[in-house]
């Protein structure tokens, strides 16, 4: 492992106003700048905020201080007095690791170890792929924290390699401290293709460039639905990405899958993560805007048995929420003149700041408004190793439509 600097830091002690300090007390993570009410000292990136009730003047909860956003405070722990140092990381990276193991029970060996604030570690992702570790960090504080937490991570996930990445707006400050997205922090490695497994079907991230952390682990629970239902069925997998849902219907035995991205080279990916594995059938990929795309599909009459739609955010804020809410109804629409009588229409979303209630609201409502016989076989919320420990940290949702 690689040694890390001993970068000093503080104890900032901190008051809220009141209606923060009821959401602190419910066990919410996060504190704005606006909510707090007197603080002793000026804060760096990296201390620690010790918040302290009005009532009694005793502690309520413990967070890391972040002067580089309007969430000041990122709460790591409430309620209940912590020191915060590497026993006490080890403890929650087990918990962690703890809720995934039926899931590790299956013939899967890649998982999101850490997400983030649901597992009260805020702002760090941990994925792990076969036994490459990618440590992912959301802000710069963790450049503090990372000797402490990184050997019980590496132990827990038994992983060989370590690889760090970053968020673009955490990359000038890792410069600063030595750190580089894409260091490797542990181990060798040999190729920064990692080819791992998902219930049974093979797929590769590239642990270095790729997107996130190399791959989109959360619809894992969906890809396998998808899967099981494709046998002899023609799919379309719309934003298709790196392939997960075509090259899961195509194990489970589809006859012909088409796989349309906007991304050439991501469907690159898709063909050769598809050939990691054994199957029948035909594979066709449509590079192109989706919504171009599925115009040129339904102008010629073309139609599939499952359709699959999965865009990526459409509402990244809030001002963004309406045009995406247009957006969702507009590849409901298209899908519905896609998908084969009793076929199977799949849409999911990503988007954080549309609300499931919300999504499956307006599927339904386009369902309605096309005079569509339908039925609801289910809908999906996140795998289980996506826990959601507070309801922003809650994105992902699906519904499978049936046909009639």
């Amino acid at each position: 492992m690689i040694s890390f600097p001993n970068i000093p830091t503080q104890k900032i002690a901190i008051k809220l106003k009141p209606s923060a300090e009821v959401l602190v007390k419910k066990g919410h993570p996060w504190v704005f700048e606006n909510s707090i009410a007197k603080q002793n000292k000026e804060g760096n990136t990296g201390d620690l905020a010790v918040i302290f009730d009005n009532r009694k003047n005793q502690f309520l909860a413990v967070g890391f201080y972040d002067p580089n956003s309007p969430i000041r405070i990122k709460i790591l722990q409430a309620n209940k007095p912590a020191t915060i140092n590497a026993e006490w990381f080890a403890t929650k990276v087990q918990e962690a690791y703890n809720k995934r193991i039926p899931l590790l029970q299956t013939d899967t060996n890649s998982y999101r170890l850490i997400y983030g604030e649901n597992d009260n570690l805020p702002s760090l992702v941990a994925d792990v792929y076969d036994s490459v570790l990618v440590v992912k960090l959301y802000a710069s504080y963790w450049f503090y924290y990372l000797k402490d937490i990184l050997p019980a991570l590496i132990e827990t996930s038994n992983a060989s390699t370590t690889v760090l990445r970053l968020s673009r707006n955490v990359q000038k400050e890792g410069n600063t401290f030595g750190f580089t997205d894409g260091q490797l922090l542990d181990g060798e490695l040999d190729n920064e293709v990692v080819i791992f497994k998902e219930h049974g079907v093979k797929f590769s991230a590239n642990v270095i460039h790729g997107h996130k952390t190399g791959y989109f682990l959360d619809h894992r629970a969906n890809r396998k639905k998808v899967g099981e239902l494709s046998k002899n069925k023609t799919v379309l997998d719309v934003f298709s990405y790196a392939g997960g849902f075509s090259v899961h219907a195509l194990v489970g035995g589809a006859k012909e899958v088409t796989s349309l991205d906007i991304s050439a080279p991501a469907l690159e990916i898709a063909k050769s993560n598809a050939k990691l594995n054994t199957y029948s059938g035909t594979h066709h990929i449509i590079v192109g805007d989706a919504f171009e795309e599925l115009n040129h599909l339904a102008k010629a009459k073309q139609k599939f048995d499952i359709v699959v739609i999965d865009p990526p955010s459409f509402a990244k804020s809030a001002a963004e929420i309406g045009r995406a809410i247009t957006s969702y109804k507009k590849l409901t629409q298209l899908g519905l003149q896609l998908v084969n009588k009793k076929g199977i229409l799949v849409l999911a979303s990503c988007s954080s700041r549309v609300t499931a209630e919300i999504f499956f609201d307006l599927v339904e409502e386009m369902l309605l408004r096309n005079n569509a016989a339908y039925s609801i076989l289910e809908q999906t919320l996140h795998d289980i190793d996506h826990p959601i420990g507070f309801k922003e940290g809650a994105y992902l949702k699906c519904v499978y439509i049936k046909i009639e």
